[in-house]
């Protein structure tokens, strides 16, 4: 992993494009919200500097409603792969309020996703809520479970390390 990583969000990945779409849909008529986390695009096999959207975290305790979603900032995590946010407007409205405005100052990249909640039904915009460019990228995420991936042998390296 390298230490630091370029700031330029290239795109986000299909997969989690897809998935914030079916969260939406889910939520339907109340307002889906979560946070945007983005991995170097050379550890996804790309041949470019920069992010790519790979994860949306769900902040427990978020509560929805048709016209607005509230997150408890005190949940929120201090990421430091955190890239922007993405949220549901169920009227279909593909703009950011006031509101949305007002949230939009951590990170770069801000998704706004309306009803019908199709593969075109969404718009990526900046901290000032200026339309920008986010291509839908064909990547291979990590696994998950890969995290979990370990031994009874690789248990005991580690601990002899720390002695």
């Amino acid at each position: 992993m390298r230490l630091f990583r370029s700031s330029e969000i290239l795109g986000i990945a299909a997969e989690t494009l897809e998935f914030a779409l079916e969260a939406s849909e889910e939520t339907h008529p109340n307002e889906y919200m979560g946070f945007l986390r983005g991995e170097d695009a050379r550890d996804l096999g790309l041949d470019r500097d920069g992010t790519v959207i790979t994860d949306v975290l769900v902040i427990p305790g978020t509560e929805s409603n048709p016209v607005s979603a509230t997150v408890k900032t005190s949940m929120v995590p201090n990421d430091r792969h955190a890239v922007g946010s993405v949220h549901s407007h169920p009227n279909g409205v593909l703009r950011p309020s006031d509101a949305d405005l007002a949230t939009f100052g951590s990170g770069d990249a801000h998704i706004i996703i309306g009803a019908p909640y199709g593969r075109n039904d969404w718009r990526a915009f900046d901290r000032e809520g200026k339309r920008r460019k986010l291509d839908v990228l064909d990547v291979e995420l990590p696994d998950d479970e890969a995290f979990f991936d370990f031994t009874q042998e690789d248990i005991d390296r580690e601990l002899s390390e720390d002695s």
